[in-house]
């Protein structure tokens, strides 16, 4: 058994079964769009939010540049794939994955590089500054990016006569990478390197007195973050079916945010809970309160989480279970009190 085995087997609890067991049935007793619409786009959107988690949940870092690396592996495959604009090189999907996947990685190493050395408000600011320039630099530039239209009809691969895109394929294929990308960051968690990039979230002066590379440790954090992001990415081309600049604009940067904010940081299952309550609102609440009104509304469900939760809705569920427990424990001592 290696290692990586060895730790699967000890963390693995029956509640982990039981959810991949209802992951896994649940295409099969959903409809089409509840499996397409609100399973796999949860699970894609997730696993970007889930890069901005493994980074300010346990980096200290909260990085604004995590749908903008997303949306670089998109833009990067629908450049090197096919799609229905004539920018594309048509080269085959496995190697524009793979291309996608480095460059939009290295992307991420480097904002990393560029914003470790500032903490807190400063990062925000300049992962947001990064993002924002990206996005009017895939807006306005023609020879690459196809500006504002940027690129429509994006091929999404076949395998073995299996149309990916199609509900039941996407959805596994999405729930693979999200399971993937959860078990890695759970598995680094624990690792020698996740224990010191906590350590250095806590006290990055004692870290380095000690001897460890803060910058080393929060620039590789942000390169294993750019690589889960990166893939996220690769997945939303392949639901939309499209890249544009409308896909990296400020409204998603946030967005990514709100996500991780709500399912919580201190948990990687967290930002896939975000995920699905965000997608959930996207697709019903519009009709209830209009589309004009849809941000007022995610703004005002962010402002109660941080206000009455820091740690979102696994919170709320953490401090539930506990009152439960606390009521349950009280009660035989009351029976016996009154005998």
């Amino acid at each position: 058994m290696t290692a990586w085995t060895q730790w699967v087997w000890r963390r693995v609890e029956a509640r982990h079964v039981l959810v991949l067991l209802a992951a896994l049935v649940y295409p099969w007793v959903a409809t089409p769009f509840f499996t397409f619409q609100i399973g796999a786009q949860s699970l894609a959107l997730g696993l970007i939010a889930l890069s901005l988690t493994f980074l300010a949940g346990y980096g200290g870092m909260v990085s604004l540049a995590q749908m903008t690396v997303a949306g670089i592996a998109g833009y990067m495959y629908a450049i090197f794939a096919t799609s229905g604009t004539d920018i594309s090189l048509r080269w085959p999907w496995g190697l524009a994955v793979v291309l996608a996947l480095v460059i939009a990685t290295a992307c991420g190493t480097l904002i990393g590089w560029f914003s470790v050395r500032t903490e807190g408000i400063y990062t925000i600011m300049i992962t947001l500054a990064i993002g924002v320039a990206f996005y009017y630099l895939a807006q306005q530039n023609y020879s690459l990016f196809n500006g504002f239209q940027g690129f429509q009809s994006v091929m999404t691969p076949a395998v073995g006569g299996v149309e990916l895109r199609a509900p039941l394929p996407f959805y596994y294929l999405a729930l693979f990478w999200a399971l993937a990308g959860y078990f890695v960051v759970a598995y680094l968690l624990r690792a020698p390197f996740g224990v010191a990039l906590q350590g250095i979230r806590d006290n990055p002066r004692r870290m380095s007195a000690l001897g460890f590379n803060v910058t080393a440790h929060r620039v590789a954090a942000y390169s294993v973050a750019g690589l889960i992001a990166a893939v996220g990415g690769v997945l939303m081309v392949w639901y939309n079916g499209l890249v544009s600049p409308g896909s990296v604009g400020t409204s998603w940067l946030i967005n990514i945010l709100i996500i991780a904010v709500l399912g919580g940081m201190r948990h990687p299952i967290g930002p896939f809970i975000g995920a699905v309550v965000f997608v959930l609102l996207q697709n019903f609440a519009v009709d209830l309160v209009g589309r004009e009104r849809f941000n007022l509304l995610i703004g005002g469900v962010f402002l109660v989480i941080v206000l009455f939760s820091p740690d979102g809705l696994l919170g709320w569920w953490a401090h539930g279970r506990l009152y439960i427990q606390m009521q349950f424990a009280r009660t035989p001592l009351r029976g016996r009190r009154r005998t």
